[in-house]
């Protein structure tokens, strides 16, 4: 008897094994073919099929996937921005492909300044708003709501589109790339900030609260110390970004670096292009590595400070 009950048992569980096994190939074939479609309809709505006509050095007409088509012109344009550069004449071909280097270097530092000032500008304003955009946190309904809503609409427009209305509104210059990029930085900040804070652990903050403590309390106390490490992060990361974005809104007039690359772009100056990507390559690298560096500083110092 009890052997045919465990057999019994045996058979249900397989055959409930094999039908969950066929729900999950069931969802997982429906889920790949949803995906594929919707990879290739967003390719076909792109233009990626589309076909061109290109002349063959015979001088027949033949007609040519765009993509296969493009992709030679786009080495020619990469072979143009590679200077020449000899070993026996490496010194003055250096100094010819940074032959504006004065003027790059101070741009550069406009860059840098207006990524600075705009990251701060993005921290501060992300910082206060991500308590209240933090669902665990928020105090009422209507404030998480408002708050929400209003760092997506600031992080959905882009920094250029912002860039050029700043530039309408305050003419060519870095206030406009500093307003620019702190603005769109805030919305982005913000929404990192209040998902770290949704994620910590409740108790301290409780803990506040039954000891008397107000909504700032709860946050000073409870909150910001978890959340730290992560807003450093995420501040470093951050910077680094609107570094890169710093060089290019000054292309519409907004300060830096991005006003040489227009002016190089213009004037078809390519070996230009190569020298300021070059730099801001290097800008790049270097301050990730500061970043880095810090980063782990801070955090191990956190660490420790919470290692009883």
């Amino acid at each position: 008897m009890t052997s045919a009950l465990q057999s019994a048992a045996i058979r249900r569980f397989e055959e409930d094994y094999r039908a969950l096994r066929d729900r999950a190939r069931r969802t997982q074939l429906i889920t790949v073919s949803l995906f594929s479609a919707a990879v290739l309809f967003s390719a076909w709505a792109g233009s990626f099929f589309d076909t061109t006509e290109v002349s063959l050095p015979s001088g027949e007409r033949v007609t040519m996937w765009k993509f296969a088509a493009a992709l030679p012109r786009l080495g020619e344009y990469l072979a143009k921005t590679i200077p020449v550069l000899r070993v026996e004449n490496l010194g003055a071909d250096l100094a010819a492909w940074f032959w504006r280097w004065p003027v790059w270097i101070e741009l550069l530092g406009e860059t840098v300044l207006i990524a600075y000032v705009a990251t701060l500008l993005g921290v501060v304003g992300a910082f206060l708003l991500s308590f209240a955009a933090a669902r665990n946190l928020s105090p009422n309904r209507w404030v998480l709501t408002v708050t929400r809503r209003y760092l997506e609409i600031i992080r959905t427009v882009p920094d250029l589109v912002w860039a050029l209305i700043f530039v309408f509104c305050f003419g060519v210059g870095p206030l406009a790339g500093v307003l620019a990029i702190g603005l769109h930085a805030t919305g982005s900040l913000g929404k990192l900030y209040s998902e770290a804070n949704e994620n910590i652990d409740m108790r301290p903050v409780e803990g506040v609260s039954a000891s008397g403590g107000n909504w700032f309390q709860q946050i000073r106390y409870g909150v910001v110390p978890q959340v730290i490490p992560n807003i450093i992060s995420y501040t470093l990361l951050r910077f680094e970004i609107n570094v890169r974005s710093s060089s290019i809104i000054g292309y519409v007039g907004a300060g830096g670096l991005g006003q040489e690359i227009r002016t190089a772009m213009s004037l078809q100056e390519y070996t230009d292009l190569s020298a300021l990507f070059v730099i801001i390559l290097a800008t790049v690298g270097v301050i990730d590595l500061l970043s880095e560096k810090l980063r782990h500083h801070i955090i191990g110092l956190a660490s420790r400070e919470r290692t009883p």
